[in-house]
């Protein structure tokens, strides 16, 4: 757990609160990013992934144009090492935001994503107009070995469109997070398969 702990959570969360992001490398240790890999890959290999849509209710649609991830929720796949990575390091997280921020934060809700070759996600941000509930985004990196030249970039824009974009790579065990209400961003296409756990800190909706 000491590697894990190389920025503290409320670190992490405080950092978020006040620039509106934050990146942490190395957040898991090797092998627990591996056994979240090697959960994906398989799950994935067994075809349990379906296309993304954007919207939701009756305005959800899939708009392969807009974004080419293929999902699979965390509700569908109840392995050991996911309920561990819930109940320990995002629920210490979960904390930390409620601490800082007096947040009301109460739950994690979230998929994992596969990014096939040349597919991305076009400029977005992540709460839904109609709900407020999403308040924190969390995107962990399960890419092994990833290489500048295989692309997939998370591109951050911190101030809107006035700002210059930010761009994170997704190496594996790299762990993005910014407040969903605020962030605009969007995923560049890769050269090859991308693999990520992408979820929500939520509140109960006020609107």
């Amino acid at each position: 757990l000491e590697r894990w702990q190389s920025m503290n959570v409320s670190e992490f969360a405080a950092t978020v609160l006040e620039q509106g992001w934050c990146i942490q490398t190395d957040w898991l240790p090797d092998e627990r990013i591996a056994e979240l890999t090697d959960l994906v890959r398989r799950h994935w290999e067994q075809g349990d992934f379906h296309a993304a849509g954007v919207g939701r209710g009756a305005a959800r649609d899939i708009r392969h144009d807009i974004r080419g991830d293929r999902i699979l929720w965390l509700d569908d796949c109840s392995e050991a090492v996911v309920r561990r990575y819930i109940k320990g390091e995002l629920e210490s997280l979960r904390l930390a935001f409620n601490v800082a921020g007096y947040l009301g934060l109460h739950e994690f809700e979230g998929h994992f994503a596969v990014y096939p070759p040349g597919a991305g996600y076009a400029r977005h941000r992540d709460r839904f107009r109609d709900s407020d509930a999403r308040v924190v985004s969390l995107i962990l990196y399960l890419n092994r070995n990833w290489q500048t030249e295989d692309g997939g970039e998370l591109r951050l824009y911190p101030h809107g469109a006035a700002s210059s974009p930010i761009d994170i790579m997704p190496s594996g065990g790299t762990l993005a997070g910014f407040l969903s209400a605020e962030m605009e961003h969007e995923v560049l296409a890769a050269r090859r398969e991308g693999f990520s756990l992408t979820g929500w800190f939520r509140r109960r909706p006020l609107v």
